[in-house]
């Protein structure tokens, strides 16, 4: 069955309306399948940015907070480079909404596992809150089986 286009999604048009736009993460916690172990993901205070155009495109990219900062770009070694590529995500592509669920099909990521994939999220918009929860999987942090919860603020 054909996902609904962002014009056909029906009984979200308001909900739709106010998820244009640019997001600053707030939190992404998660919580472990199985044991219901809770956790930041990326510490108390990571950083992010989830951006919805009308045109039906999405990009994000979340880091760490408190990242190390190489002192030569020039100079980075394959050490400091695994800890930068493991302290962030990123990702952009298409995106549709239907009902409380936005499907991100992904173009490019930090994670090739991820390209070319459809990654379905819940979401719930209350004022300028927006909560994005995902489906229980494998964590690309660690694997384990897991519920992400990640909460943003609209840009103004």
């Amino acid at each position: 069955m054909k996902s609904p286009t962002l014009a056909e999604a029906s009984g979200a048009s308001g909900q739709l309306d106010a998820l244009y736009g640019t997001w600053r993460l707030l939190s992404w916690t998660r919580e472990v399948v199985g044991t219901g172990e809770r956790s930041d993901i990326f510490g108390p205070a990571p950083h992010g940015f989830i951006t919805y155009t009308r045109d039906g495109r999405m990009s994000s990219i979340v880091v760490k907070e408190n990242r190390h900062k190489p002192d030569d770009s020039a100079k980075v070694t394959d050490v400091e480079r695994a800890g930068l590529f493991s302290s962030m995500v990123a990702m952009a592509g298409a995106f549709t909404v239907d009902g409380d669920r936005v499907i991100h099909r992904i173009d490019i990521s930090w994670n090739e596992t991820w390209t070319g994939t459809s990654q379905v999220r819940h979401f719930l918009i209350d004022g300028k809150r927006l909560t994005i929860r995902t489906n229980p999987g494998p964590s690309p942090i660690d694997g384990k089986p897991s519920i992400a919860t990640l909460i943003w603020e609209k840009v103004e």
